[in-house]
């Protein structure tokens, strides 16, 4: 059975929750925290694309970059349903702004990895899949919830998945890089994803088709 708010371990913790409370003392909105999501996004997904036309030295430092706004858009993620609903500041339009800017930050990191400076001439395409196929897991889990199943938030490449692997291979590519290491890093990175997000697609489906088989 699924549930209808993604689980995060972390939103349990103290200091998510300190961070949160002073977030909706501060006054910010959870709709404006998940728009922030999709910059940080959009900034992960240009620092990857600029190692492609930046000097040796300056890659590794755009690598970085991007694993941290990566992370910065997971805590996005965290902070605005933490903000809505312990908060009490959850709105009408909550929903949209929860999902809508999730599509946009999911496309602008995989495509920005598919013209990364560790690409081969196929990655750019791996990219653009990878864009559609996060898309789809998440089309798929809404599909089931308007049927009338439960949110199914399952893995194995569900989004803190994508954005672990993302995030590890950016790191990665940094220290290869500098130590002299050229390669299809993130062409790698981009095909766990792209075979991850299939397998996801056919297990969410499952479980869909399973609950509502036996409702």
């Amino acid at each position: 059975m699924g549930t209808t708010r993604r689980p995060i371990k972390a939103r349990d913790s103290r200091w998510a929750a300190v961070v949160a409370a002073f977030l909706a003392r501060t006054g910010v909105k959870p709709n404006q925290i998940s728009v922030a999501s999709a910059v940080f996004s959009a900034g992960a997904g240009a620092c990857l694309a600029l190692t492609g036309l930046a000097e040796i030295l300056i890659q590794p430092w755009l690598f970085l970059a991007a694993a941290a706004l990566i992370q910065s858009r997971l805590l996005c993620n965290l902070f605005d349903g933490m903000v809505a609903i312990e908060g009490g500041f959850k709105t009408k339009s909550g929903e949209i702004f929860n999902e809508l800017p999730d599509r946009f930050a999911d496309a602008f990191i995989f495509i920005g990895a598919g013209y990364a400076a560790t690409r081969t001439e196929w990655t750019p395409v791996l990219g653009w899949l990878c864009a559609l196929l996060a898309v789809l897991t998440a089309y798929v889990r809404a599909l089931g919830a308007s049927a009338g199943a439960s949110q199914h938030f399952c893995g194995p490449m569900a989004k803190q998945h994508r954005m672990a692997v993302m995030t590890g291979f950016c790191v990665l590519s940094a220290l290869l890089t500098w130590c002299g290491f050229s390669g299809a890093f993130m062409g790698l990175a981009l095909v766990v994803v792209a075979l991850g997000c299939v397998v996801t697609v056919f297990r969410r489906v499952a479980r869909i088709a399973r609950e509502l088989e036996s409702q």
